[in-house]
């Protein structure tokens, strides 16, 4: 007869929620519902700081400007910037793709996959190719070829590039994502968030998950510390991280394997289902 086992060491209480936004925390129609207000909030004041890690540029904060509480931090484009949405959308912390290197990957993709797209999104904002599919909450974008986007006459004092976008008019969109990484995954870092054949282009080791790692070491917050939430593949490599991870009942299943735990969908306000839990004490681990 085999002793009984010791019990397991309970996870450690969480410090830190970080969440992603769109087809996560938001709901489809990109609200935010009253329920999933309340659970933040109720976060913050049991002293659970809240992070909101998104692919948006800052310059689409503004349907969350209003729930950062205390901090007033986000980290957006996938990891490439750090903002203060208390001041506005301010840059706090900047980790750009160099030019030279975007200007290489525009190459091997244009190769990889004809037909490609490419916008760039820059801290002042986006700018797209002809064929893009254009952007029409940025009617002051500039339209040319990347090369001539990313073309800069004094290297180093263009605005920093957060990420360029590529998007296929055929592909499948996880087969464009393969291709892409099998092409310039040594380059750069990709990803992809959208239901499209779009995929998202950062420096080499950006994503959420470093940039969300940077943040935490600054406040002394563990990997085991964080809870985090997520719908699709740019989420990956933080649910990954954090100590307890939960994937969206509408998650690609990529994230649904990847994570740790699983809630019900965006639209039956899963984040806050586990904040609450969490809270309560109710949570099994």
């Amino acid at each position: 007869m085999t002793s009984p086992q010791p019990p397991l060491p309970a996870a450690p209480a969480p410090r830190l929620i970080a969440t992603d936004l769109d087809g996560t925390l938001l709901r489809d129609d990109k609200s935010v519902s009253e329920r999933t207000v309340a659970a933040l909030a109720a976060a913050e004041r049991a002293g659970v700081e809240v992070f909101f890690v998104t692919g948006r540029p800052a310059r689409w904060m503004d349907v969350v400007a209003d729930h950062v509480h205390g901090h007033g931090l986000a980290i957006c484009a996938n990891g490439a910037a750090v903002v203060d949405l208390h001041a506005g959308g301010t840059f706090i912390e900047v980790r750009p793709l160099d030019r030279s290197v975007a200007l290489e990957v525009v190459r091997t993709l244009r190769d990889a996959a004809p037909g490609t797209t490419f916008a760039v999104e820059l801290t002042t904002g986006i700018h797209y190719e002809p064929g893009y599919p254009p952007f029409f909450l940025d009617p002051g974008a500039t339209i040319a070829t990347a090369e001539k986007l990313l073309f800069e006459e004094e290297p180093g004092a263009a605005a920093p590039v957060l990420k360029l976008l590529a998007q296929h008019p055929e592909l499948d969109p996880d087969g464009f994502l393969t291709v892409a990484r099998v092409a310039a995954g040594d380059m750069a870092s990709i990803t992809r968030s959208s239901p499209t054949a779009l995929i998202e282009i950062s420096g080499l080791g950006v994503s959420k998950a470093s940039t969300l790692a940077l943040c935490c070491a600054e406040r002394g917050i563990s990997a085991d510390e964080v809870v985090a939430f997520g719908d699709m593949p740019n989420d990956i490599e933080m649910l990954s991280w954090a100590g307890r991870s939960y994937a969206m009942g509408n998650a690609h299943p990529d994230v649904l394997a990847a994570a740790s735990g699983h809630t019900v969908a965006n639209n039956e306000d899963g984040v806050a289902v586990v904040i609450e839990r969490l809270l309560a004490g109710s949570l099994d681990d």
